[in-house]
């Protein structure tokens, strides 16, 4: 198979939507972590305690989400290099990498998601009692 430029250039847009994403995902729960801790502060819930532990998963996940997909973007810019450079199999291997750090990036996101709905179990479990 013959890479170009191109191939690896193609990963870049969606790769940028999933920071984007991760992002905003971040940026929303830091803000539901902030009002829940009022709460707790205001009322000691063993309900809003639960959601905050649940929250802090979550948070480390994300985490993990950008870390991979950044390595995937760096991944995709040093094979982009190599291959415009002309070391054909250390940008092929560095493509490989980047396809592989963003696959790890979706599932932490996938993982992330079940999470959210365990979140969600919670509340409703609140307001079944």
């Amino acid at each position: 198979m013959e890479m170009t430029v191109t191939t690896p250039a193609l990963l870049f847009p969606a790769i940028s939507l999933f920071m984007l994403a991760f992002t905003n995902r971040f940026l929303s729960l830091a803000a539901r972590i902030r009002t829940l801790h009022d709460s707790y502060r205001e009322s000691g819930d063993n309900a809003i305690r639960a959601q905050i532990e649940n929250l802090r998963k979550r948070v480390h996940m994300i985490r993990h989400m950008q870390g991979y997909g950044v390595m995937s973007m760096l991944a995709c810019i040093f094979s982009m290099v190599c291959i415009f450079q002309e070391f054909m199999l250390p940008g092929q291997i560095l493509f490989g990498l980047s396809l592989l750090f963003l696959t790890v990036s979706m599932l932490y996101s996938f993982l992330e998601i079940r999470i959210s709905i365990h979140a969600l179990d919670i509340l409703l479990q609140d307001m079944e009692n």
